[in-house]
């Protein structure tokens, strides 16, 4: 079906960006697949249909491997853009088999299980010097002080990004995420151009500074298996390192400030979780369902689908709303309340099928550890101020958040 004017979804207006659940809840009640014109998208807000689209390969999140732009009816990206369609378009999130799954294969490596395992005495003791300084100084800015820092941290060490040199990965990486919002502008485009540009050429000279001497490092790792029978360029090697680096700390950021300002508006359940910390599992899954840090995923349809009777072409682009998803009253009971004890919580916030999260696992041991040290060390912890959201819609988060420790 096509969207009415009087649609409620509008990701440029401050006051849906503030709380978008509410028509969330009208986009289900209008059907399962929705055309919304100011993107030239089809909105698929159901959770059952998401869920399905994420593992269903008549979708790609690219078609260059099987069409040129022409034959699949879309115009060649501006040249102006070409450094960041170049970083981007080598990452393995955006590339399909038979490419994606030799890079998946390699950088699955460092994400083992017994990896992460061994990365929890690194992360806990990390996010108990964050928080320790927090707490000497009386509050802060929850945002730069814990929540920003520690995955930039744990991730650079992964790739082995000197210390000195991480100061320039957070301003970097949000300009180039600025491209994955909808009909960004051309002064976004130009950060985003400009960031990549320079990041680039960072991670080229890193790379031959690790070819020279190689250390324990996933950078090494993935220059050694150039050598082998899995081989990746390099160029595959930096778009696959600035991926590692974005998505590697930008969910685990705005999941980390978007649940404590749930927290804090739900004093109820935060009380209950200072009470019993064996809550903290199932609270960090609660959490990422109840305002997800990444609200619409994209895909490209490959072959025609139909979804509820209404055939949708090759060619054309599905916009797959997690926040709604996992706003879906058919699958969570009660979804607008908050209840960090929520036992089946299969919400899609580090999606589904072949491009599921790599980095999960090291996400939710990031979560933990902060929340851990928080709850620990700073149990008096409140709001200082009401926050200000980033005018983002597709990555949804906070300006700051402002706390004290009384």
């Amino acid at each position: 079906m096509s969207g009415p004017v009087d649609l409620a979804f509008d990701p440029w207006d401050p006051a849906f960006v503030a709380d978008p659940y509410p028509a969330y809840a009208e986009l289900r009640a209008r059907g399962r697949v929705v055309r919304y014109e100011p993107t030239d998208q089809w909105l698929v807000p159901h959770h059952a249909d998401v869920s399905a689209l994420l593992r269903d390969r008549r979708l790609g999140r690219t078609y260059q491997h099987r069409f040129s732009h022409e034959e699949f009816g879309r115009s060649e990206p501006p040249a102006a853009h070409e450094p960041f369609r170049t970083l981007n378009d080598h990452g393995m999130l955006d590339l399909e088999p038979p490419d994606h799954t030799r890079i998946r294969r390699l950088v699955s490596k460092a994400f083992t299980p017994r990896t992460v395992e061994r990365l929890k005495p690194y992360v806990r003791g990390l996010a108990d010097e964050l928080v320790g300084g927090l707490v000497r100084d009386g509050g802060g800015d929850l945002l730069t002080d814990v929540a920003e820092p520690l995955p930039v941290a744990v991730i650079a060490e992964m790739l082995g990004i000197p210390e000195a040199d991480r100061g320039q990965l957070r301003p970097w990486s949000a300009a180039i995420c600025g491209m994955y919002e909808l009909n960004p502008a051309e002064d976004t485009a130009a950060r985003a151009v400009r960031a990549s540009v320079e990041f680039s050429e960072y991670l080229r000279e890193l790379i031959a500074e690790r070819r020279r001497r190689p250390g324990g490092d996933l950078i090494s790792g993935l220059i050694a298996a150039h050598d082998e029978d899995d081989r990746l360029t390099e160029q595959e090697m930096i778009s696959t390192a600035v991926l590692l680096l974005n998505a590697g700390h930008e969910a685990t950021v705005n999941a980390t400030v978007n649940g404590w300002w749930a927290l804090f508006r739900n004093p109820a359940q935060l009380a209950a979780l200072r009470a019993d910390h064996s809550l903290i599992p199932t609270a960090i899954e609660e959490l990422m369902r109840y305002d997800t840090p990444l609200q619409l995923f994209e895909r490209w349809v490959l072959d025609d689908i139909e979804i509820d009777g209404t055939v949708i072409p090759r060619g054309a682009e599905i916009a797959m709303l997690f926040g709604s998803a996992n706003h879906d009253p058919a699958v969570f009971p009660d979804p607008t309340r908050l209840d960090l004890a929520r036992a089946d919580n299969p919400h899609i916030s580090f999606s589904a099928g072949i491009h599921y999260c790599i980095g999960a696992p090291l996400a939710r041991l990031e979560l933990a550890a902060s929340m851990t040290a928080l709850l620990n060390r700073a149990p008096t912890l409140t709001l200082a101020k009401d926050p200000a959201r980033k005018p983002n819609f597709v990555i949804r988060g906070l300006e700051g958040l402002s706390v004290e420790v009384r």
